[in-house]
């Protein structure tokens, strides 16, 4: 499988909020919450976010199969939406992402957050030296890490 990591553009709007349905899906069903931000978010609001994010995709004969995306403040890049197509986890691709996003921010200090139950995400970042420095509650089944 040969994948391609690259800057996506506003064009591929619609394919990345597609993916991104698909992608959080599971976390919905972890916290049994489907009204989470990624599964709400519209295409507007996704292509307003290429204003002021770098927004990447993985893209695999033409398909795109992740993506992710960060902004830069105050010297910390934010990193977000970190997603792979569930038929493609497992290969890498995360981890590829997030060495091409932390690359376009070299220096900068990171930051990303996912939920407390996301156990396979927390695994993810733990092995990419991420470390929890504070966690807080958003309802009282979820809480960020």
């Amino acid at each position: 499988m040969n994948i391609k990591i690259e800057r996506a553009s506003a064009a591929d709007s619609e394919k990345i909020l597609f993916l991104q349905k698909i992608a959080y899906k599971s976390e919905a069903e972890i916290y049994n919450d489907f009204s989470i931000e990624p599964l709400v978010q519209i295409l507007g609001q996704l292509q307003q976010q290429f204003e002021d994010h770098i927004i990447l995709k993985a893209a695999s004969d033409g398909a795109i199969i992740g993506s992710v995306r960060a902004n830069e403040q105050d010297g910390t890049c934010r990193i977000g939406k970190l997603m792979v197509n569930p038929n493609y986890q497992n290969k890498g691709i995360g981890k590829m992402l997030m060495h091409a996003i932390e690359a376009l921010f070299p220096k900068s200090r990171y930051e990303l957050f996912t939920g407390s139950k996301s156990e396979k995400n927390i695994a993810l970042y733990k092995k990419q030296d991420y470390r929890v420095f504070k966690e807080r509650v958003i309802t009282p089944d979820f809480s960020l890490v």
